[in-house]
C-alpha cells in the first residue's frame, strides 16, 4: 500500500510540474492576470487528476476557471504529449482556496500598511 501512495505523490508531482507551462501558454493574455498551478491530486486509480489553480491579479477567477475547463481536452493532448503514463488522467480544474486567503491577506496588509502611513 505505501508505494501505491508513493506512485500517486510522483504521479501528482509529475502532472503538476508539467501543467505549469501549458496552462500559462494557453491562457496567456485572456484573464487579465497570472494563472499557476499550485498543486495536483490524483485519486488511487489515477484516471482523473484535480487541478488547483491560483488566480493573481485576474478581475474574474470563476471566468478563468471557466476558461481552463473549457480548454480542457487541448490541455489534455498537450499533457499526453509531455507525459507519458498508462491513463492520460481526466483534468478537473478548482479553484486555490488557500491561493485565495494568501492574496486576501496580502490585500489587507497592502490596506493596513497604507492607512497607517497616514496616520503619521
Amino acid at each position: 500500500m505505501k508505494n501505491f501512495s508513493l506512485r500517486r505523490k510522483k504521479v501528482s508531482s509529475l502532472l503538476r510540474e508539467a501543467l505549469g507551462p501549458i496552462v500559462i501558454e494557453e491562457i496567456q493574455g485572456r484573464t487579465g492576470g497570472i494563472v499557476s498551478v499550485t498543486r495536483v491530486e490524483v485519486p488511487a486509480d489515477l484516471l482523473q487528476a484535480r487541478v488547483y489553480v491560483s488566480c493573481y491579479g485576474v478581475p474574474d477567477p470563476t471566468a478563468a476557471l471557466a476558461l481552463l475547463e473549457n480548454l480542457s481536452g487541448q490541455i489534455r493532448r498537450r499533457l499526453a504529449s509531455s507525459v507519458k503514463l498508462k491513463y492520460n488522467p481526466a483534468l478537473i480544474f478548482r479553484l486555490d482556496p488557500g491561493a485565495a486567503a494568501v492574496e486576501r491577506i496580502d490585500d489587507l496588509l497592502d490596506a493596513s500598511n497604507k492607512d497607517h502611513g497616514r496616520g503619521h
